[in-house]
């Protein structure tokens, strides 16, 4: 029983460290939530950096549009809605940094106008 406890013990430990997960990296608000093309949206979270954070997308599951960056840090993401992007709702997906890149919908929306 004691080499369990020592397995469970490690285990945990390392889900709990930082950077071995891609869950370190997530939205926490978007404003504005209700957006034309051409409008700037900012978008807050924790590891949102270009060390962490490769790309943006808004994606509806039928297509998935890049956005411009137009300014990036730990804490926030400013983006340009694209011209042509349909109207309607998007969730914004992520796509990490690294040796295994991981694209992250996140449960954010913005209804594009």
């Amino acid at each position: 029983m004691g080499i369990i406890r020592v397995v469970i013990a490690i285990s945990a430990l390392l889900l709990c460290l930082p950077g071995l997960h891609a869950d370190g990296t997530k939205v926490i608000s978007v404003d504005p939530d209700i957006a034309k093309a051409g409008d700037m949206v900012s978008v807050t979270g924790e590891g949102m950096d270009s060390a962490n954070v490769d790309a943006l997308y808004l994606t509806n599951d039928t297509d998935d549009v890049q956005v411009q960056i137009v300014q990036q840090q730990e804490k926030l993401i400013k983006f340009k809605v694209p011209t042509g992007v349909k109207a309607g709702r998007w969730s914004l997906m992520l796509r990490t940094k690294g040796t295994d890149p991981k694209l992250l919908e996140q449960p954010f929306k913005i209804t594009v106008q």
